[in-house]
């Protein structure tokens, strides 16, 4: 009889870690996950700004009649796990976490700034990053956002420095359905990201 109990909690045992290590989680794809409060707000990353760049779109107010939705430089960053894991097997494994820092177009005083919001540099003319102006992060997590299409979580900690330590997630509607008509991969907009193009297999 003390065997038989034995067994039945080993066997059960074993089936949780078989659970908890099932090829969709993400500590058997080997990725860091975020992290998250007890009330279910994700906490922000501490190193972003050392993740993988991959990117910086962007769509000025000059050039969109004055109302682009997103005027600002996005930088945007991967987790190097994730990158990892996206370079190996070219799909976005569960847990991946993409940030996206906003930077305003550099400010000159207005009689040095062309109509179309570009300034003059040593460079040339152009648009170029002035100062931070926010941040947001995009996690994959299938289980923890089953609710959410493809199971992306859209955050945003704020738009000024310093930011906010937690953020909750966006309503579905707000991002997951432009992302889900008009991404290249999994919801992620690689078109945009030259580095996970090039990085995929």
């Amino acid at each position: 009889m003390r065997h038989a109990v034995i067994s039945t909690i080993l066997a059960g045992a074993i089936s949780i870690g078989v659970t908890a290590y099932s090829a969709g989680s993400a500590v058997a794809q080997g990725v860091n996950e975020a992290r998250f409060a007890s009330d279910g707000q994700v906490m922000i990353p501490e190193d972003w700004r050392q993740w993988v760049f991959v990117g910086t779109p962007l769509t000025p107010n000059a050039l969109n009649d004055g109302k682009a939705p997103f005027p600002e430089f996005h930088n945007v960053y991967i987790e190097p796990s994730a990158y990892a894991h996206w370079q190996k097997t070219g799909e976005f494994a569960n847990g991946t976490q993409i940030a996206k820092e906003l930077v305003l177009i550099r400010q000159k005083d207005p009689d040095e700034m062309n109509a179309d919001g570009s300034t003059g540099e040593v460079s040339g003319v152009g648009y170029f990053q002035g100062e931070f102006t926010g941040l947001e992060l995009t996690v994959k997590d299938t289980n923890r956002f089953a609710d959410q299409p493809g199971g992306w979580a859209y955050f945003s900690f704020g738009h000024e420095l310093p930011y906010a330590k937690t953020a909750s997630a966006f309503p579905a509607e707000t991002c997951n359905a432009c992302h889900e008509a008009s991404a290249a991969d999994d919801w992620v907009f690689t078109q945009f990201y030259p580095v996970l193009r090039a990085a995929k297999p």
